[in-house]
């Protein structure tokens, strides 16, 4: 429907009352409970099973290596099947913070405000990497306490390069400028930057490589229990190493036996070659059933495998090798494998030990 004129304009605010508005706090909010865990969420959230939201915070000099380091995170991560998203300092003053500018009182609301969006990406099940200078200890500080407050892990990484290395990579020409005075409150130049205290983790980035600094990093969520061990498994073989293999045939030598045929030594090979990855041997009980029920393994993440790798034993086998801590696999008269703390299932009605 159209209308005329001026009928329906809307009345312009004095500027009294258009300063008075701005200033206004709200007070007449109330927090909503979702209806949805945690736990739910990260049933459904990326391809392997479990709530891993958490923020990986990034702090450092303007050319220390954030940006880098934390897109090359994000790369593995969602490469290995675990989703997270990265808030880079530029990006986020194009748009949510391009009101904001660098001085002191700017900068504190920057980090609020950015830290408060990375607790909501955590809280949906992702791990948030936040790459920002965040030069004042007080407000990453802060930006913890948002988290704690949640429940959420927060971890500070401070990517440690000297400021000369720093200025002799400049990329975006800043330093140069900063330097000619240009750029005024420019951190490291004219502006102090307050190095973290007791971070997670150090990167010393003028020393070690982006491979190497995103290991240390996964080491560091592992160790955390945000990324399952096995997301950093490639390809795990079995084999013996060689400088240990005539202290394995000995050993193997004082070790009950069990006999193996064709398809069982199939199988050694298999999983020697590392294509049962992530099995460290024949599967045991849980990865069995997980296998029979849900055609994949299921603890640290999803994976497809839908054909048991078993090796079966005779009744007698199984009364003779109860409570041992290792055997050795026979096949064509010659020791092939070890066996380490071997596991025999319950009687199960679908499972037929032969006798």
């Amino acid at each position: 429907m159209e209308t005329s004129g001026n009928s329906h304009k809307k009345p312009k605010l004095s500027n009294a009352s258009s300063e008075n508005w701005g200033m206004q706090r709200a007070t007449n909010v109330t927090y909503q409970a979702h209806h949805v865990s945690r736990n739910k969420r990260g049933q459904v959230v990326g391809t392997r099973g479990g709530f891993r939201g958490c923020t990986v915070w990034l702090t450092g000099l303007s050319g220390a290596g954030k940006t880098t380091v934390s897109m090359a995170l994000e790369e593995y991560l969602v490469c290995h099947g675990i989703p997270c998203y990265s808030l880079d300092g530029d990006n986020i003053r194009q748009g949510l913070n391009r009101n904001l500018g660098f001085s002191p009182e700017d900068r504190e609301e920057n980090i609020r405000r950015i830290a408060e969006v990375a607790r909501l990406f955590a809280d949906a099940g992702l791990v948030c990497i936040a790459s920002f200078i965040s030069p004042y200890g007080r407000d990453r500080v802060n930006a913890r306490k948002i988290h704690e407050a949640a429940g959420l892990p927060f971890f500070e990484v401070f990517v440690d390069a000297p400021l000369d290395v720093c200025e002799q990579r400049d990329v975006k020409g800043l330093y140069k400028r900063a330097r000619a005075g240009e750029i005024r409150g420019f951190t490291g130049i004219d502006s102090e930057y307050e190095k973290p205290e007791a971070p997670e983790l150090v990167l010393k980035t003028d020393s070690c490589s982006v491979n190497e600094s995103i290991q240390q990093l996964i080491d560091l969520l592992q160790e955390k229990d945000i990324v399952p061990v096995d997301a950093s498994y490639e390809v795990k073989e079995l084999y013996v190493p060689e400088n240990k293999v005539d202290l394995a045939k000995a050993d193997s030598e004082t070790l009950p036996a069990v006999q193996i045929g064709k398809v069982d030594m199939q199988w050694v090979q298999v999983l020697a070659e590392g294509w049962a990855t992530p099995l460290n041997g024949f599967m045991r009980e849980r990865e069995f059933l997980q296998c029979l029920h849900f055609d994949c393994l299921l603890d640290g993440g999803v994976i497809n495998l839908s054909v048991p790798v078993v090796l079966p034993v005779s009744g007698a086998d199984k009364e003779r090798l109860d409570g041992v801590t290792a055997v050795a696999l026979v096949y064509e008269g010659r020791r092939v494998a070890i066996l380490r703390n071997p596991e025999f299932p319950r009687t199960h009605p679908y499972i037929k030990v032969s006798g």
